[in-house]
This record gives structure tokens, sequence and C-alpha cells, in this order.
């Protein structure tokens, strides 16, 4: 996994990130979603490598990276807090502007990275997501059937014991489907409960502060400055939820290209070299 990557742990001023990095290139940032660490990109980042230098950490609260103090406000699991690490830790590396890509919860901390540090993102990809601000405003009863897990998350206690109660159960996943390596990474962290414990202080940032950082941002005028691109899973529920994909983003970005992959959820997993093509192409384009 990941042949020709170097892993470490890297120490930034307010966390430690586990981080795996390689190839050659202009570098490239994927961040992933939940409850995935950053093995998710197995597939992804060998095809990107001859292309970029690609960077794939835990996000903080996630896998083997270091998880926040807990706060009243959740500020430490905040999507603002993230964004302050993916710059912090693309400098480290040597890189000041660099691309950035998210998978689900991973594309909120991508969308806040662009808007909070246009002068360091080359260009942004949204993976499988609309701003937390726009989910919330236009939820409804099928949003709440189908993404009941936001509210439910946001609850003290509760969801952690849940989840430890039977790990496997909760989140499923398949070595079959994952890969031998990575599926391992990933049943090590649903199993450990600090880990289980910063995933979901992840979902309750996002009903605390996250929301109120976009409302701001949409009052401030503020939109993603750099190219931006958004892609969705065919055969996930972005699309049923929102329609238009792209049109629930355009108030967001100035310049704006998307389209679906046919795939469930774990696009990365799923169809890796569809999505690697749709990022060199991006790149590539002017």
């Amino acid at each position: 996994m990941f042949e020709g990557f170097r892993l470490e742990m890297i120490e930034l001023s307010e966390a430690t990130l586990r981080v795996r990095y390689g190839g050659s290139g202009p570098p490239i940032l994927l961040l992933h979603g939940h409850p995935r660490t950053h093995a998710t990109w197995h597939q992804v980042a060998p095809i990107l490598a001859p292309h970029f230098t690609v960077v794939c950490p835990d996000l903080r609260g996630f896998g083997a990276s270091s998880k926040p103090l807990d706060t009243l406000d959740h500020a430490g699991s905040s999507k603002r807090a993230k964004a302050r690490d993916c710059v912090e830790l693309m400098q480290q590396l040597g890189f000041d502007r660099f691309s950035i890509v998210g998978h689900d919860r991973g594309s909120y901390t991508a969308f806040r990275t662009a808007m909070d540090y246009p002068e360091h993102i080359e260009r942004a990809v949204m993976l499988d997501g609309v701003p937390i601000l726009e989910a919330l405003e236009r939820c409804d009863a099928r949003f709440a059937a189908e993404w009941w897990h936001w509210f439910f998350f946001a609850q003290p206690e509760k969801p952690e014991r849940a989840i430890l109660a039977d790990p496997d159960a909760w989140y499923g996943g398949a070595v079959e489907a994952m890969g031998e390596e990575a599926y391992a990474d990933f049943r090590r962290a649903i199993h450990d409960p600090a880990t289980v414990h910063g995933m979901i202080e992840d979902y309750r940032a996002g009903l605390s502060l996250d929301h109120l950082h976009d409302r701001e941002d949409r009052e401030q005028g503020r939109r993603i400055q750099c190219p931006a691109m958004v892609l969705w899973s065919l055969r996930d529920d972005l699309e049923r939820l929102y329609g238009d994909v792209l049109e629930v983003w355009r108030p967001w970005t100035t310049h704006l290209v998307g389209h679906g992959i046919d795939c469930g959820h774990h696009m990365a997993e799923e169809a890796p070299e569809a999505l690697a093509r749709a990022l060199i192409d991006f790149s590539d384009s002017t």
C-alpha cells in the first residue's frame, strides 16, 4: 500500500498528523471523510504520483492523528481549525501553494481551507458534499430520514456508546472492497474510543460552529477564488437530495466545473481510476 510513499507523524502547532506523501510535481493534498483514514486513497495516490506530489494526512481527530481537546463549542474539531492544519502541514513540507481535495467530511475542510486561505490554494475539489449551511437550510423530512446521523452525532455521549458497542456492525466495510491493509487501518480507527470520539466531534462542530462560519462568508460575499471542481457519486444520495449539485455550489465559487461518477459513496475505493483521471484533467485545464 502506497509503495514509494513516506509515512511520518508530523508535529504542527495545534496537532500531530499521521501523513503519507510521495510522488513528484505540483502538490496536492487529499483529505478523507468519515469514518475513513488517509488509507482510503491507497488506489488513487499511485495513479496521481507521476503527476503530483501527493500528501494524504489523517485529519485531526481521525485515524492515528492527535485528538483535539474537548471544549463546549467544539472549536478544536471545527473545519477552520483543520484548515489551519492543512496550510501548516503543507508549509512544513515546503509548499506554500497547493491544490486541495476533500471527500465527505473532508470536503468541508477543503472548502473551509479554500475560503480562509485563498492565497495558498491553487485549486479546490469537493467530493460528495455541499456546504454545511446549505445542507442545514435545505433540510427536509427526506434529509432528516437519510442523514439522521448528523443530528444523532450532535448529541452528547450517546453516539460513542452506540458505536463502540459494536463498531463493525455500525460502520460495516469489507476487506474485499477496501483492500487488506486499508481495511485493517479502518478497523483500528473504528475500534479506538478516542478516535470514535474525535470523529463524532467533527459532526458536533458542524452543528455548533462550522455553519456559522459559512453564514459569515455568505453575508460578507466571500467565495472560493480559485478554480473549483465538485464531483459526486451517482449511486449515492446527493442528486436525490439536491437535484443539480452544481447549482448548490455555484453561489460559493467563482470558477466551477463538476460531474457525477458512477459509483457508491466511497469514491476513492470504488472508482479510483475515474477519480484520478478527473483530478489530472482538472489540473491540466485552464
